[in-house]
């Protein structure tokens, strides 16, 4: 049988055991001539495969390239990914079914099989298709739950180096994509989320974030936010620990960068980050540091209109904090004159009441230095 096998397997089912009754199954031909398989036969057919072309490039001296006879198996395998997607999400012709999605969740993620860690490995053999294929089936078993468990959660805590395997995607253009979209997904559970901040898979974002390749930079920026952004007692806690070496790389690769893309997308990360209440210690710390409203005082200075409100909303902090260091009011108050010409022409192109209110603050914070 081609094509997708569900959501049709019910009514496939019901013919087959009609049919087996009057004896058709045996004569039948046609479209029910092979029993279907159902959702946990389809993952553990899967990783059948998977576990042959693990082992068949384990045994061909690492060339990268599969062999011949592997040829088929992987054609067979992208079949069964499909069959899976199908299932999970359903097709043109109805919705998938909500025992059968968990049917296949339970097995996918049954314990000691490892399907996950074998699709993962195995995804460089795979065509594009059947690439893309994975990250949706990757996806969506993220989000199933079984038995009111988070399955894919727990798999990930006791499998965390499939994150290593995952954030070495960004060395590979072929798979970078990928095996991002896959990090991603996983870093939706916090557990994973914390792994990856607190391994030295953080420090390497700077590098990836500046690659020439556009499509892998920006990826790697949408994981680096994600990171910093959705677990919000983690990320406090990742703050708290390693302030020092973050802003020093944030500030000298990224809001320094040449890239007008990376410097826009920094400062709007940074204002995200220092703005979120949670994050409160860590901005206050970063409003402390002259070093810090230098950079914001320059962008602020920049040609790019974009930039300049993205600073601004940094720089409010500095100008709004009560308790500014004398070295904060000494730059400032240098700078009183500047700052507030600078201010008075610096409007929005469309009405922004808020915009107005917090542009008005500073202007009264700096007129009274």
């Amino acid at each position: 049988m081609t094509g997708c096998l569900w959501p049709c397997v019910a009514a496939a089912v019901a013919a087959s055991v009609t049919a087996s009754g009057s004896g058709a199954g045996r004569r039948g031909g046609g479209l029910f001539r092979s029993r279907v398989k159902g959702p946990a036969e389809v993952v553990q057919h899967a990783r059948e495969i998977l576990v042959y072309i693990t082992e068949n490039q384990e045994a061909s001296s690492g060339s990268g390239k599969c062999e011949a006879k592997c040829d088929h198996k992987i054609a067979e395998l992208s079949k069964t990914i499909r069959d899976m997607k199908c299932i999970l999400y359903g097709n043109g012709d109805g919705d998938p079914i909500a025992e059968a999605c968990t049917q296949l969740t339970k097995e996918f993620f049954k314990e000691n099989t490892n399907t996950m860690r074998l699709i993962i490995i195995c995804l460089p053999y795979l065509d594009l298709e059947a690439q893309k294929d994975v990250t949706q089936v990757i996806a969506n078993l993220q989000r199933r739950k079984v038995d009111s468990r988070m399955v894919a959660s727990d798999y990930l805590e006791a499998n965390q180096d499939l994150l290593d395997i995952l954030m070495s995607g960004y060395e590979n253009m072929e798979i970078a994509i990928h095996y991002s979209t896959m990090l991603r997904d996983c870093i939706c559970h916090q557990v994973a989320a914390r792994y990856v901040l607190d391994s030295e898979h953080m420090k390497n974002f700077f590098e990836y974030i500046q690659f020439p390749d556009f499509n892998i930079a920006s990826d790697a920026f949408r994981t680096f936010k994600e990171l910093l952004t959705r677990h919000k007692s983690s990320v406090a806690e990742f703050f708290s620990r390693n302030y020092d070496w973050f802003f020093a790389e944030f500030n000298s690769k990224l809001l320094s960068s040449s890239n007008y893309i990376i410097r826009r997308q920094a400062i709007q990360l940074l204002g995200d980050i220092l703005m979120e209440r949670s994050n409160m210690t860590v901005m206050v710390w970063y409003v402390s540091s002259k070093e810090h409203l230098i950079i914001l005082m320059n962008l602020l200075r920049g040609q790019s209109k974009a930039i300049q409100v993205e600073a601004f909303h940094v720089f409010k902090l500095f100008a709004a904090n009560q308790n500014k260091p004398p070295e904060i009011v000494g730059i400032l108050a240098t700078n009183k004159n500047k700052l507030l010409r600078f201010l008075a022409d610096f409007t929005l192109d469309k009405e922004d009441k808020q915009f107005e209110a917090d542009k008005a603050q500073v202007i009264t914070e700096i007129s009274a230095l």
